[in-house]
């Protein structure tokens, strides 16, 4: 496959701006995203600390402020995008300086890997980058390639819901992802004892990978990815249903989703700024008992069932 270079144009925001800022510049991601987040970095060293991963030019970053890396391909003239985001910015009220240079395919594909290590989540789990060596450990351990559009399932979203799954799996059952991105939910599901899972996403480029990742991990067999949007590909009812999106799109979500759930299935929710957490709950009266929330650096994942 033939790479192109990048447009790299780089906003620089506060700290306590990021999380809103990020949000915002999601919605021109047509080459890729890095964000540079070093907020909490001691703690997430305190965490993994056993796992000597740690470089000082890291621990030396600035944590008072964040940069979001947007890479548009060269055949993008970028102004038009970056004159419409400088806009949002400022109608949301978030300071912000901009920067732009040329940036290598090789460069950018690579800058952030050296970041992402092995990393435990919850009891059963270990999520191991491709280009790691295979850990010893007790636990799941799930390979991930993410890809260039891709997370690496340690920010707090994807994290909150692994935990979850960790939590409430006991394995058997039917599972489906709304918006598996790289598969990292359902693969973890089936890794878990999960008897199949389907991961659906509206992005066909987040199907291809998360079945890749898929076989990887050796549960092809067991897992099937579906491009559409949302639900309307979908037959069935599910044991575990998950969805790490966004509060919008689950409140939209919930409007049908019922339909797609025995009595007692799991309901996982993630993706929810904190901002958007009363929003999502109140949503949810009258439809579904809340089990669990659990909530981390201005994020919010939920665990309910449905009220049939």
């Amino acid at each position: 496959m033939e790479y192109t270079d990048y447009n790299e144009v780089i906003f620089t925001v506060s700290d306590v701006d990021l999380d809103c800022a990020v949000d915002i510049i999601s919605v021109a991601n047509t080459g890729g995203i890095y964000v540079e987040d070093y907020r909490n970095l001691e703690d997430e060293v305190e965490e993994i600390a056993h796992i000597d991963l740690i470089d000082q030019d890291l621990l030396d970053k600035d944590r008072s402020v964040g940069k979001i890396h947007l890479y548009l391909d060269v055949t993008i003239h970028p102004t038009e995008i970056t004159d419409s985001l400088c806009q949002l910015l400022r109608a949301a009220e978030i300071p912000f300086t901009l920067d732009q240079t040329l940036c290598r395919y090789e460069d950018w594909a690579d800058n952030w890997k050296k970041y992402f290590k092995p990393t435990p989540i919850g009891n059963r789990l270990m999520i191991r980058p491709a280009w790691e060596p295979k850990q010893e450990t007790e636990r799941k351990e799930l390979m991930l390639e993410p890809g260039l559009a891709f997370g690496t399932g340690t920010h707090e979203t994807t994290r909150l819901c692994l935990e979850l799954l960790d939590t409430y799996l006991q394995g058997n059952e039917q599972v489906l992802d709304v918006g598996c991105g790289s598969g990292i939910l359902s693969i973890a599901a089936l890794l878990l004892g999960a008897k199949k899972a389907i991961g659906v996403d509206i992005d066909e480029l987040a199907v291809k990978t998360a079945v890749e990742n898929a076989a990887a991990n050796e549960v092809s067999d067991r897992f099937v990815g579906v491009w559409g949007d949302l639900t309307e590909k979908v037959e069935g009812k599910f044991q575990v249903v998950c969805a790490n999106i966004v509060a919008d799109i689950i409140i939209m979500l919930n409007e049908n989703i019922r339909d797609f759930m025995y009595e007692d299935t799991l309901y996982l929710m993630s993706g929810i700024i904190d901002t958007r957490e009363q929003d999502v709950l109140e949503n949810l009266q009258g439809k579904f008992e809340i089990l669990e929330i659990r909530r981390e650096r201005g994020w919010t994942a939920i665990a309910a069932r449905p009220i049939l």
